[in-house]
């Protein structure tokens, strides 16, 4: 996963990462705010998923501490990131502000 991540990542376009697990409650409550984001933005993101149990070592590469955990990037750089659930609207608008 890491060597294809890290090509996933270096686009123009914006990449939302969401770190989740499979037993964490507030992914869950997420997921569908995803869903809906993506539907609303269309082409302007890609939303990828990282199962934190199953990918430790970029969890900890990115220092993952908390799921679920956003991570915005653009070119391959990092630029935002949040733990917690994060409302529709702000993933919303913090995406249009680096598209």
């Amino acid at each position: 996963m890491k060597s294809n991540f890290s090509e996933i990542i270096k686009g123009e376009t914006p990449v939302l990462v969401d770190f989740y697990a499979d037993w964490c409650g507030p992914c869950k409550t997420l997921a569908p705010i995803l869903i809906e984001a993506k539907s609303s933005l269309g082409d302007k993101v890609k939303i990828v998923k990282i199962d934190v149990d199953k990918n430790q070592e970029l969890s900890s590469q990115y220092q993952v501490k908390g799921v679920p955990t956003l991570i915005l990037f653009k070119d391959g750089k990092q630029l935002w990131r949040q733990s917690g659930v994060v409302p529709k609207q702000e993933i919303v608008r913090i995406i249009e502000s680096h598209s």
